[in-house]
């Protein structure tokens, strides 16, 4: 059980404790406050790597485009988040995890770099807002057994070990996680194995998916707006490829899913010709109210200056954004799209689902229905239910 949460920059004693204990560390000289300056963080993160493996197979435009993403990240940090410890040394945590697994795929792509090409069956892309009901699509398709899905462990460690240790070392993450952030189950059901967006690959490639719910970054993610979202896709793709065929499952269908697909949909086909779209559909208004509350949360806890007001004007400009981009894409696109809608998935999740596969071409076959009928059943059991109390609370102390 979680304490209540009676606003949304609600923050644990947990929380709390961390952050003062960081500060007397640095106070006191006993450690010293790392600096979130590109050549630092490049120097932690690169450190037991060959030069040749930042390089590797990839490009030289997708090489420049790393290095450009974290000079314009770290300057964002530095001049824009107001961030107090706790979320300084998650930041350098983050940005040093994005440069080592960057250097460890390239190491493992000059050894084998048919992992990068492996072939793939045709994907299939839940895009839509956050707070859309994108988990919930994404984890029933998942469930069909023609299908397979990201583990959580392995979107946040996208690098293959010979012994898997990555569930072990997400379980342990999520744990503290936990400890700091008491509501995050609520806001978005974690396990270590569990089916999930690719976020982290994503942001591995420092595209801002996690980290504009986090930190106050507006000139990075509206750098991150107007660039060319190509080189980040193509590394999404080769991870993707990796993944597949370290898992033995590159004959099935991945279901793929990130929020930040919806800006990127173009790019996203680009790199996956094949990717077939589901575009999930709830009402702006709890969309807006749901993001709010989720990003308010990541945010409490890394600022001491995070205020509502900004995060609504932010979340408001950027959910109309991506609405226009799915748009634009869906006017694009070639292939099949299906649509979901919030309501109807949850008043009858299997009329919408069998709707999806008719519109994808794909037989709903039983041994399908039934797996996603134990996924259904599961979720109704996750924590996620006691977010909508939180929202009506904070709904109410507004009026």
């Amino acid at each position: 059980m979680h304490p209540p949460r009676s606003h949304p920059l609600s923050r644990s004693r947990f929380a709390g404790f961390a952050n003062n204990a960081l500060e007397a560390l640095w106070s006191k000289g006993v450690t010293a406050k790392p600096p979130l300056e590109p050549d630092f963080l490049w120097q932690m993160g690169a450190k037991g790597f060959d030069k040749a493996d930042e390089v590797s197979i990839r490009s030289a435009d997708e090489v420049a485009d790393f290095r450009e993403r974290l000079k314009v990240l770290c300057s964002s940090l530095r001049n824009e988040a107001r961030l107090n410890a706790l979320g300084h040394t998650m930041a350098y945590g983050q940005l040093t995890s994005a440069i080592r697994w960057r250097h460890a795929l390239g190491r493992l792509w000059r050894k084998s770099p048919d992992l990068a090409r492996t072939q793939l069956a045709s994907p299939i892309a839940v895009v839509g807002q956050m707070r859309a009901g994108t988990t919930r699509v994404h984890r029933l398709l998942a469930a069909d057994p023609r299908h397979v899905g990201t583990r959580f462990c392995d979107s946040h460690d996208p690098v293959p070990k010979k012994i898997d240790w990555r569930p072990a070392k997400a379980a342990a993450v999520l744990a503290l996680a936990r400890r700091i952030n008491p509501w995050l189950d609520s806001l978005h059901p974690f396990g270590a194995r569990r089916i999930d967006e690719e976020i982290g690959w994503l942001a591995g490639a420092l595209s801002p998916c996690a980290f504009e719910a986090q930190w106050h970054i507006p000139s990075y993610v509206l750098f991150n707006e107007a660039r060319d979202q190509r080189p980040v896709y193509r590394e999404f793709a080769r991870i993707l490829r990796t993944d597949a065929a370290v898992r033995k499952n590159a004959d099935r269908r991945r279901i793929m899913k990130c929020p930040q697909f919806s800006e990127d949909v173009a790019a996203l086909i680009e790199a996956l010709p094949a990717t077939r779209v589901v575009v999930a559909h709830r009402d702006s208004e709890e969309v807006l109210a749901s993001s709010v509350s989720l990003a308010a949360s990541q945010m409490a806890f890394q600022s001491e200056e995070s205020d509502i007001e900004s995060i609504q004007l932010h979340w408001m400009r950027k959910l109309s954004l991506r609405e226009q981009r799915i748009e634009q894409a869906l006017r694009d696109l070639q292939a099949p799209a299906a649509h979901v809608e919030f309501e109807a998935l949850n008043a009858d999740w299997e009329a919408q689902i069998r709707q999806v596969y008719r519109s994808l071409g794909i037989e709903p076959i039983d041994a399908a229905m039934t797996a996603m009928a134990k996924e259904f059943a599961r979720a109704k059991n996750d924590a996620h239910s006691s977010h909508r109390i939180q929202l009506a609370k904070f709904a109410e102390s507004r009026t």
